[in-house]
């Protein structure tokens, strides 16, 4: 599975021996100097922690989890966050030490960017939504001038199948409800294939790849975009969808301010649009495969204790029974 551990390289927990000691001690072996400051930053996929320095503003330090990208992944996303930034494009590229990016401590891949500060997006403001849906457009601008050679593309088959068959085979749904979940992930992903062939062929690009307002912050100068860590090939509506929110009438709304900035910057095919509810399915499906290949760091079970229990995946059936629905109806069209 693209961007998952294999079963074979999830059997310890790959965080272990990350204490803040080994933290501190990772900085100091780029040349800086901790003042005692460490603040755990929310993720889950990797190890992200605010770390304050004897001269200068804190660092955010990243330490990718073991297994999950190749080191030529990982520094095929630093440099087109690099290219961004060189167009003045609002992205937070890795810090350059010692002529590199990427670094190793004690059997652990980091790298280290500068802070930026900044709130949440107010996504139901339409002049907000233009402004970010300009700097999409311009990203995707930059992101199609050449392709990804070391990461995935996001299809049906690697947010879909794969976890699919993941899923299936080991022990995570409750035996009463296995087989009912099988029948309407299979109808899902028939849904996916009709709404793939519904968009007919498609530009791929290299994209933010997780761009909801997570992901998004604001300043008084505008928006700019953090973590990349999931970038990869795909359709441009993929940076699209996941800033639309509530009744279908209020996201076509939604869309249409988002495309009056997109377009200023970038051509976008409307055919695309057939993909909004394919892949908000696949998202969904890759979601639950994502909780059950990293279920063995402690980490997870104590965050989302509800995965492993028969109401999770009583919610999981009824949502894809829903996508199942959305997915045969018109597209988002903006009027």
């Amino acid at each position: 599975m693209d961007n998952l551990p294999t079963e074979a390289s999830s059997q310890t927990h790959p965080f272990a021996r990350l204490d803040p000691q080994a933290v501190l001690e990772a900085v100091e072996s780029v040349g800086l100097f901790g003042d005692g400051r460490l603040l755990a930053l929310n993720s889950y996929e990797n190890r992200v922690y605010q770390v304050g320095l004897e001269e200068g503003p804190p660092v955010v330090v990243k330490f990718y989890r073991p297994g999950r990208w190749s080191d030529a992944a990982i520094l095929e996303e630093h440099a087109f966050v690099a290219e961004l930034a060189e167009q003045e494009i609002p992205a937070v590229p890795a810090s350059v030490i010692d002529g590199r990016t990427l670094h190793e401590f004690a059997g652990y891949r980091f790298s280290v960017f500068p802070r930026r500060g900044g709130r949440a997006p107010e996504l139901g403001d339409p002049a907000t939504l233009e402004w970010i849906g300009r700097f999409i457009g311009r990203i995707h601008a930059v992101g199609g001038t050449r392709p990804y050679g070391a990461r995935p593309e996001l299809n049906l088959q690697t947010f879909g199948r794969e976890p699919f068959a993941y899923l299936r085979t080991h022990d995570f749904i409750p035996p009463e409800l296995a087989a009912t979940w099988a029948s309407v992930v299979e109808q899902a992903l028939s849904g996916v294939e009709r709404c793939y062939e519904r968009a007919g062929e498609l530009p791929l690009l290299r994209l933010h790849g997780d761009c909801h307002g997570g992901n998004v912050l604001w300043t008084p100068d505008g928006p700019h975009f953090v973590d990349f860590d999931d970038s990869r090939m795909g359709p441009a509506v993929q940076d699209l969808w996941m800033l639309l929110s509530g009744e279908r009438q209020e996201m076509v709304g939604q869309m249409a301010d988002v495309l009056a900035g997109y377009e200023d910057f970038c051509e976008f095919h409307p055919r695309q649009l057939y993909l909004v509810e394919a892949l908000r399915t696949l998202r969904l499906i890759h979601y639950s495969a994502w909780l059950a290949m990293r279920w063995d760091d402690p980490a997870f079970p104590a965050a989302f204790p509800w995965f492993h229990t028969q109401r999770y995946w009583q919610d999981r059936i009824l949502e894809l029974r829903e996508q199942v629905a959305l997915m045969d109806e018109p597209p988002l069209w903006p009027v």
